[in-house]
């Protein structure tokens, strides 16, 4: 299972998107799942690594499943209209 970072604001963003990507390469289920229960500190930089990982995910054809998604981060998912996007595990 891959994992979100403690930590994921806009200075992270585009190295977390980045090692997501290069580790979808290493998986072969075509679910990928995802945890995201360690992430503490996040801003909205955080939402779109995970609409833009869930996009690569998809043009692999592979299906993004979320675990841990909670708390203001699925708050903020509601904010801004995407949580249909990131359905949780």
């Amino acid at each position: 299972m891959l994992e979100l970072p403690a930590e994921l604001t806009h200075r992270q963003a585009r190295a977390c998107l980045q090692k997501l990507q290069q580790s979808l390469g290493e998986q072969t289920d075509s679910q990928v799942e995802l945890d995201a229960s360690s992430l503490q500190r996040f801003d909205s930089s955080a939402l779109s690594v995970l609409l833009e990982f869930r996009r690569t995910c998809e043009r692999q054809g592979k299906s993004l499943r979320l675990h841990g998604l909670r708390g203001q981060l699925a708050d903020l998912a509601v904010l801004y209209g995407v949580a249909d996007l990131l359905p949780p595990a």
